[in-house]
């Protein structure tokens, strides 16, 4: 049974960007949010909101707590089930990963495992603030869009759904979460420009001094401040963008692994190979024999 989830009737200036990926207690869907008054809804599950790209400054209130930051790539927004949400509003457009998740994160017999009252796992109405934890689930998660949803599939979003709970649970109780302090001191329109060079540059040979050149600052600032961003140093960050596009070419078939290592920009079959099977845990050609399979059991059901 899918959960029941509210992101067409909460975000009204939005539009979904590609397919949704769903299963019985995980959604998730990428959105472009427009600028303007939301809609606050009635909520029967957790929502976790990813900042992909773009930019602005929110203010949102939530069982009385008004909360003002800005949306900013790799900052989080985390409003709990049944939070009585009376305001968002947002003065500019950001692309985004809204992740759904069901009303209990962890069966109470789980919890009950690992010695955890699942009276102290209440969620707190959390907003703005950078984990590099949640950089990694998300950038994750974004890739299940589009993506099979065979066995194979299942057990890897159980997986990062678990992760994500823990972690959660872990960090973001009411008892535990602060307001962050301060925000992250990279100029949000440097931070976009930096994004789109490495976009539009994947293929290409990108240099710590070519993103630091975008920003305007030296190399030792600039990586500090891409860091404390986005959550991952900016190697890293251009790494996992590669991988991401690679899964895509995968997933079509219309190349070889040879022309994909180059488009991605690894420079050469092995070295994709290596990275591929590091981070994911699967070849690049296991990876594409299971979306040709999970794609066959699509069409046959």
């Amino acid at each position: 049974m899918s959960l029941l989830t509210h992101g067409n009737q909460k975000y009204g200036s939005s539009t979904l960007v590609g397919d949704v990926a769903e299963w019985n207690a995980l959604r998730v869907e990428q959105r472009h949010i427009g600028p303007g008054r939301q809609n606050c809804v009635g909520r029967n599950c957790t929502e976790l909101v990813y900042i992909l790209s773009g930019q602005a400054r929110v203010r949102r209130t939530g069982d009385g707590h008004t909360q003002q930051g800005m949306a900013r790539p790799g900052t989080s927004w985390l409003v709990p089930v049944a939070t009585q949400e009376t305001l968002l509003e947002l003065d500019g457009s950001v692309e985004c990963l809204v992740i759904f998740l069901p009303a209990r994160l962890l069966e109470d017999s789980t919890l009950a495992d690992y010695g955890i009252d699942p009276a102290a796992t209440q969620l707190a109405y959390a907003g703005g603030f950078v984990d590099p934890a949640l950089v990694r689930i998300g950038t994750a998660l974004h890739g299940l869009i589009g993506g099979g949803k065979g066995p194979v599939e299942r057990i890897y979003a159980d997986g990062l759904r678990t992760a994500l709970a823990a972690h959660l649970i872990d960090n973001y109780t009411v008892g535990r979460w602060r307001e962050p302090s301060r925000a992250p001191s990279l100029d949000p329109q440097k931070l976009q420009r930096v994004l789109e060079f490495i976009e539009s540059r994947l293929g290409e040979d990108i240099s710590l001094e070519d993103l630091a050149g975008q920003a305007c600052l030296s190399a030792f600032h600039f990586s500090r401040l891409f860091h404390e961003a986005t959550g991952m140093p900016p190697h890293r960050y251009v790494v996992g963008r590669r991988i991401e596009a690679a899964r895509k070419m995968l997933a079509s078939r219309r190349s070889t692994l040879a022309e994909i290592a180059l488009e991605a920009g690894f420079g050469s079959q092995a070295n994709f190979s290596r990275t591929f099977r590091k981070l994911t845990g699967l070849t690049p050609g296991q990876y594409r024999d299971l979306s040709a399979t999970a794609c066959c059991h699509g069409r046959r059901t």
